[in-house]
């Protein structure tokens, strides 16, 4: 069991982040904001994936004027991504978003975040200081490690905020680097307890994206640090979805959908066991509801794994044993593999 790291809660448009709610899967829009028909539609689809929260960008004052037609619609609570220009911030607020990300290595001057401050205040609205390790100022601290000037800055804008009595802040340190980003949300960890979004910036296309972003979120999540995580990827938005529940998963922080449990093969499978597999991965993908379904193919591991899963197969030449939970329902022939289990995963 996973000790969490104690942070207090903030409200973003209904859902609980920090204080020991559980870790909530974020995603960002990849539409142009001001196209309000295509972002919505796919803030919908990524909800209908899980999705819990979403982020927009907001790239000049149509995007951060589009929300307001966006947030009426959205499923879920919305999030304004800000660079650069802090009015963007402002008309993002009063367009009704349910969160601010700023960077405070483009947001500009002092008196400029003091405005957005005040306004987000005022309407109770958090702010993520969302630190990139790339976007630093390169006047700041240059002679420090990464890790050290990205918690530096991300605490600069923490005290500026507090200054203002405001304490509705969430917190994000992301860099390319795993080391760094790691040792940049441990040192944040140990220095205040404000909720903590997790994530690697720029982690790539899904096959090294999801590596990456499973080593830096997965280390820091079994540690107990994080209470929001979004898994960048260059891809469909709903991968990036798919990825955070299966990293979580992984370390028994959220159960949601299929997990599923199968044989690498070898030479001692006498079936072709990966094709099976692959089959049952990709029906498995309609189905939301939590289940264990194992696809084994050999003698060694193969009973014991099928056998301790909710519903499982050990397959042998020609022929395979059925499972469930634990007892052996019947032998099936091959050819009957794949609709056998599925049909024991519908039943279950």
């Amino acid at each position: 069991m996973i000790e969490r790291h104690k942070s207090r809660v903030i409200n973003v448009g209904g859902t609980q982040v920090g204080g020991g709610a559980r870790v909530t899967v974020q995603s960002m829009t990849k539409t142009d904001t001001r196209d309000v028909a295509a972002t919505v539609a796919q803030i919908k689809e990524l909800a209908a994936a899980g999705c819990e929260i979403i982020r927009c960008g907001v790239p000049d004052a149509e995007a951060a004027e589009a929300l307001r037609s966006i947030k009426r619609q959205s499923p879920i609570p919305v999030i304004a991504d800000i660079h650069f220009d802090y009015r963007l911030a402002l008309t993002s607020i009063d367009a009704g978003v349910d969160g601010l990300r700023i960077n405070p290595g483009n947001i500009g001057e002092t008196d400029r975040v003091k405005q957005v401050a005040l306004a987000a205040k005022a309407r109770q609205v958090p702010i993520r200081i969302g630190v990139n390790g790339g976007s630093l100022p390169p006047e700041f601290e240059p002679d420090k490690p990464l890790h050290k000037r990205m918690a530096d800055s991300a605490m600069s804008q923490v005290r500026l905020l507090e200054s203002l009595d405001f304490d509705l802040i969430k917190i994000s340190l992301k860099a390319f680097d795993v080391p760094e980003t790691v040792a940049a949300y441990r040192m944040i960890a140990g220095m205040v307890d404000y909720p903590l979004h997790l994530g690697m910036t720029e982690a790539g296309t899904p096959r090294t994206g999801i590596i990456r972003s499973a080593v830096g979120i997965g280390a820091l999540l079994a540690e107990g640090i994080g209470d929001t995580i979004r898994v960048s990827l260059s891809a469909n938005p709903v991968e990036e979805v798919r990825a955070g529940y299966e990293i979580l998963k992984s370390l028994n922080l959220r159960q949601k959908g299929p997990v599923l449990i199968s044989c690498p093969s070898c030479s001692r499978t006498e079936v072709n066991v990966v094709a099976l597999a692959e089959r049952v991965a990709a029906a498995l993908e309609s189905i939301d509801k939590p289940i264990r379904v194992a696809v084994m193919g050999c003698a060694v591991n193969g009973p014991g794994e099928a056998r301790d899963a909710d519903v499982g197969i050990a397959c042998g030449k020609g022929q395979g044993i059925l499972f469930r939970r634990g007892e052996k329902l019947r032998v099936v022939v091959e050819n009957d593999f794949f609709t056998a289990l599925l049909n024991e995963v519908e039943n279950f």
